[in-house]
């Protein structure tokens, strides 16, 4: 599928210019990027597409799935292109040379980071949790609680290893082949019912069927997301240029299997209204699929896997706006650390507000599908990039994609990110307070560096 672009010369190893130390290779970092798209968005929002587009669940995460590897293939040629843990706000940035818009860019990931970890909280607070408190204890409350922990823990400078992240990944894994166990068999023994495998939500072959589909789509795409985040571990790679296409690649094939499996089984054990009414669909399906597997024990799985995608991402956005502040796009004081932890709290405590606000007044599917649309697009800015970057050769040997890949790539994105996907007019609006709050800080920053610059002249 790809070509190799070659020129004289080779990017300068990390260490030799006092860089980041080159830990990973090939293994843990197809093993970093499976465990970075694993978590919340198979173990929650299965039944939410259920509930759009009914019985063919399938069918949004082949699309998604499609979609996904198209977007890598993207990834893949800017990686090797451009070796920086800075991902899409540096290839934003080298390509169309306009600070607002790698602002924006860097915003809505930061953005997007929140509301996954805040859909994780309420996939935390719901069923899974349920199955353990016989559903005593209220969910809001524990979904805000469940962010002030995770704040405290970030706080302390929680930081997990390459090693530690294969772990949890083998961990997360273990569920979802559980349900895939379960699947063969329910095949093996004759049970489920293979009909509903082809049953839409939607009446009608036309329009109302393409944005049903479309919906569940975009809303699936949420389980893919997590690959585009494995690009920051780039100055700690070992020969990232050739380790990279195989990493992504495979990472996001091996996922794509398992979650379209995983909805075909979810699809053949458990009627889509039941899915759509749960917010820990995959214990559903153990408690029907006839193998004597402990509920608790997978509701128990569920939670550690919601709880380190929640965590990750939490760590990340606070990373995010650390380094924007001290790139001076953000509020110099947002870029203060704890004296003894030396962890950024001033970015913890403003990405738990906003935390806080979103699970405050979102559900798993609202909240999932405002990651989805903040990430789409971001993925079409990036697609775009590429194409503009081919004018921008380098020195040495990397990936090359076809061109008609990110052509696909950014059409896909955008169309899944438009109105045709059939999503709540609460995520645009979600989506459009967190933008105001980052522009609004942008513009108070961008006032204080002019007042500062006149009082220096």
């Amino acid at each position: 599928m790809s070509t190799t672009e070659t020129t004289t010369g080779a990017p300068k190893p990390a260490e030799e210019s006092g860089g980041l130390k080159r830990v990973l290779g090939p293994k843990l970092l197809i093993l970093f990027v499976i465990g970075d798209i694993l978590g919340t968005g198979i173990y929650a929002t299965t039944g939410k597409v259920a509930g759009k587009v009914g019985g063919a669940l399938w069918l949004p995460f082949v699309i998604g799935f499609v979609v996904a590897i198209l977007t890598a293939a993207s990834y893949v040629e800017l990686v090797g292109k451009y070796p920086k843990a800075a991902g899409a706000a540096l290839y934003t940035q080298k390509a169309f040379k306009v600070p607002f818009l790698t602002f924006i860019v860097a915003f809505m990931v930061m953005c997007s980071g929140l509301s996954s970890a805040s859909a994780a909280a309420r996939a935390f607070s719901g069923d899974y949790l349920g199955e353990l408190t016989n559903g005593a204890l209220p969910p809001t409350l524990i979904a805000i609680l469940f962010i002030v922990l995770l704040a405290a823990l970030n706080l302390r400078g929680v930081s997990e290893s390459v090693k530690t992240n294969v772990v949890l990944t083998l961990v997360e894994l273990t569920g979802l082949l559980i349900i895939l166990t379960i699947g063969a068999w329910a095949v093996l023994s004759g049970d489920g019912e293979p009909s509903r495998l082809t049953e839409f939500e939607a009446s009608g072959t036309g329009y109302a069927l393409i944005t049903s589909v479309l919906g569940a789509t975009a809303l699936g795409f949420f389980a893919f997301v997590g690959f585009e985040d494995s690009v920051n571990m780039a100055e700690e790679t070992k020969d990232p240029v050739r380790t990279f296409p195989r990493a992504i690649f495979i990472g996001v094939a091996v996922t794509g299997t398992i979650y379209v499996l995983v909805a075909l089984v979810s699809s053949l054990l458990v009627d889509h209204r039941t899915l759509a009414g749960s917010s820990g669909p995959l214990l559903e399906v153990v408690k029907v699929g006839g193998v004597d597997f402990p509920p608790k024990l997978f509701a128990l799985i569920a939670l550690f896997a919601v709880t380190n995608s929640a965590l990750i991402n939490i760590m990340m956005a606070s990373r995010l706006c650390y380094g924007m502040a001290n790139e001076r796009i953000l509020p110099r004081a947002m870029g203060r650390v704890l004296p003894r932890r030396r962890t950024p709290v001033a970015g913890i405590v403003f990405v738990t507000l906003l935390a806080i606000g979103l699970v405050s007044t979102g559900e798993i599917e609202g909240l999932g599908d405002t990651t989805a649309f903040l990430l789409l697009c971001v993925f079409a800015v990036v697609n775009i990039a590429v194409l503009v970057l081919r004018r921008d050769p380098v020195d040495h040997p990397h990936f090359r994609t076809p061109t008609a890949l990110p052509v696909l790539g950014a059409v896909t994105a955008l169309v899944l990110a438009s109105p045709l996907a059939d999503r709540p007019a609460d995520v645009y609006v979600r989506a459009a307070v967190l933008l105001a709050i980052g522009i609004a800080l942008w513009a108070v920053n961008k006032l204080f560096l002019r007042t500062r610059t006149r009082e220096e002249s």
